[in-house]
């Protein structure tokens, strides 16, 4: 299906694995392009509940592929971020299902930014993060400068990105970057904790609550106030909030369908 990617779902959970380990599964054309089309399918499929997003081999990814790239005469960074990033990052933060990013090593440069475009990071401890465009003369892109500063606060976001420090699992952790932290050999296990979570729970208010929190950082009290409204509207008229009381009435736990 896919030439630069894996892709598989099994009992509700998709994983989608960037498969070029020679290269730290650095990011060519075709690999942006291919997992553009995989989060699509992934927010179609109503087997889909909750989806791992990760690397093969000893990387997560490295970031934009500056080997490909360099063969390519007067290229418009502007243009591949409009095609290539922007539209990726905007399809991750839009899809209305939870995003577990295994942090299995290095997320560098735009491979740092799909990292934190995820709703949650599970880390190993030998992992890192880091903001690399500062050491070859660039910016932040692939929407770093909008989720680190929301993460970390503007100071620390600043140090960051301006040094290209790397952010260890630990650390990642204690900077509220990552959500947990484990040895590489537990990492597995952590994962599935939250996917055995995500998969029995219910996918559509966990949608939406996705879409809150992401317009909440832009909104005023009174707009978020207005967006409750409409979305518990929404969810008060779900197949899962219906299970779910009767669930809470008869004492037992609620068998989420996700619609």
């Amino acid at each position: 299906m896919y030439q630069f990617i894996n892709y598989s779902t099994t009992d509700g959970v998709t994983t989608i694995t960037l498969n070029r380990p020679e290269v730290y599964n650095a990011l060519n054309d075709e690999i942006t392009y291919e997992l553009q089309d995989a989060f699509k399918q992934a927010a179609k499929d109503d087997e889909t509940r909750v989806v791992v997003f990760t690397g093969e081999g000893k990387a997560f990814c490295s970031g934009q592929d500056l080997k490909a790239a360099s063969g390519v005469e007067k290229r418009s960074f502007a243009e591949s971020l409009e095609k290539r990033y922007n539209p990726l990052i905007k399809r991750m933060r839009e899809m209305p299902k939870p995003i577990i990013c295994r942090l299995n090593g290095v997320a560098a440069g735009a491979g740092c930014s799909l990292a934190l475009a995820s709703d949650i990071i599970v880390a190993a401890e030998e992992a890192f993060l880091v903001e690399v465009f500062v050491n070859i003369g660039l910016v932040l892109d692939s929407g770093s400068s909008y989720f680190l500063p929301r993460l970390v606060g503007t100071a620390k976001a600043f140090e960051l990105s301006t040094m290209g420090s790397r952010i260890y699992g630990k650390e990642a952790v204690e900077l509220g970057i990552a959500n947990k932290c484990v040895p590489l050999a537990d990492l597995n296990k952590a994962v599935e904790e939250y996917t055995e979570y995500y998969k029995n729970a219910p996918t559509k208010a966990i949608g939406l609550m996705k879409k809150m929190l992401n317009k909440s950082g832009n909104s005023t009290l009174d707009e978020m106030l207005e967006y409750e409204k409409q979305c518990q509207e929404i969810a008060g008229s779900s197949s899962d909030y219906k299970e779910g009381v009767t669930a809470f009435l008869e004492k037992r736990k609620a068998a989420f369908t996700g619609k």
